[in-house]
């Protein structure tokens, strides 16, 4: 049998691919394979040959018919084809065939032949019409996240022509939000040959500088409106294993929902807690309206915005759904802890640095 893996190096990284390539190696199979593996960043021109939205895919090219598996399940998609295939390798190596003449008004070889045919038409279209739903997705959280460093360089250039910062703060902001719009732009060539939660990486970090950073860059949206903005951040918090700009990116959204949402006069805190050996909790607090329960795990969905605040604010939007992805991916999780008129608290987990790799974002995380 010859198959075709289309992935690059990031891909072959993943558990699912590495599970994919020692099943393909073992006796499980029960017959020969002859296994080739492209890099579609080196021959793009593989993906428009066999008609592929998106990678990593695996593709059977012979015997016929044609079949292709794709996305990030790709082992459990060619389990369940492993005892057809090892049935047709069977019958093909005692020289019969799976589909018998056509006998007493049954079926015709024809027949069977292209109900086959169908079948594997109709997985390839299920599965395209799944990667085009992960790639909007993909493009709509990406194109969000643009909006932050966008946002950030508008409210340094408003302060600066205010004479709230002098030039060389204002062209330090400016530097480092023109390299993440950068890294960003990057992110959306990759979203066509790679899952959105590959484009992480994490690291060594102190989430204190980040933190106080981007309360800095969020200034204009507090100061002059008599605004209580308190902040926990101890000196002996531990580094954590995150993706600065991704965490980075968190704060801004959770900290501008809250300006955003408090009255004047009001409160919002930002508290950073060596939670437990594990994790590090960052929790961002106003004092607005409040979020009622049946709306509390609705709002980390694509595309949300609460009844009572859409006629006077933009909504939540996507920018509870990137922080969701994005504490996900980490392996933490994020919640909120809310009653209507009484404020919102939102509560996010990161792990901490302990000199783990990326296997360690696999590992369970603490509930609220």
């Amino acid at each position: 049998m010859q198959l075709l893996l289309l992935a690059s190096s990031r891909h072959l990284a993943s558990p699912d691919l590495r599970n994919l390539l020692q099943l393909l190696k073992s006796d499980e199979l029960g017959f020969a394979v002859n296994l080739t593996i492209a890099d579609p960043c080196r021959q793009p021109e593989l993906l428009e040959l066999h008609r592929l939205v998106a990678t990593p895919a695996l593709v059977k090219l012979a015997p016929g018919p044609r079949q292709m598996f794709a996305g990030s399940t790709i082992t459990q998609q060619l389990r369940s084809w492993l005892p057809r295939w090892q049935q047709e390798q069977m019958v093909s190596g005692l020289g019969m065939s799976l589909q018998p003449p056509e006998i007493d008004g049954s079926r015709s070889r024809r027949e069977l032949q292209l109900e086959d045919q169908l079948l594997v038409l109709r997985q390839e279209n299920e599965a395209l019409i799944e990667r085009l739903g992960v790639q909007e997705r993909l493009l709509r959280m990406v194109a969000h996240e643009l909006r932050t460093p966008l946002t950030a360089s508008k409210l340094a250039l408003q302060s600066h022509e205010l004479g709230q910062i002098d030039m060389h703060r204002f062209k330090d902001v400016l530097r480092r939000r023109l390299n993440d719009i950068e890294a960003l732009s990057q992110d959306l060539l990759e979203v066509g040959t790679t899952r959105w939660e590959a484009l992480f990486n994490p690291q060594r970090l102190s989430l204190g500088p980040v933190a106080a950073e981007t309360i800095l860059e969020l200034e204009k949206l507090w100061v002059g409106r008599d605004l209580r903005l308190v902040t926990d951040i101890p000196a002996d918090l531990p580094d954590v294993y995150a993706d600065g700009r991704r965490m980075r990116q968190v704060l801004l959204n959770l900290l501008e929902n809250a300006f955003k949402y408090t009255p004047d006069g009001g409160r919002v805190s930002l508290a950073l807690l060596h939670r437990t050996s594990q994790w590090v909790q960052v929790s961002v607090c106003d004092s607005g309206p409040g979020i009622p329960a049946t709306e509390q795990q609705r709002i980390f969905q694509d595309r949300v915005r609460l009844p009572q605040t859409s006629g006077t604010t933009s909504g939540y939007g996507v920018g509870l759904s990137v922080c969701r992805r994005i504490a996900e991916v980490h392996g933490g999780r994020i919640w909120v802890v809310s009653e209507p008129g009484e404020g919102a608290c939102f509560h996010v987990t990161v792990p901490v640095w302990s000199g783990q790799g990326p296997a360690a974002l696999t590992k369970g995380h603490p509930g609220p």
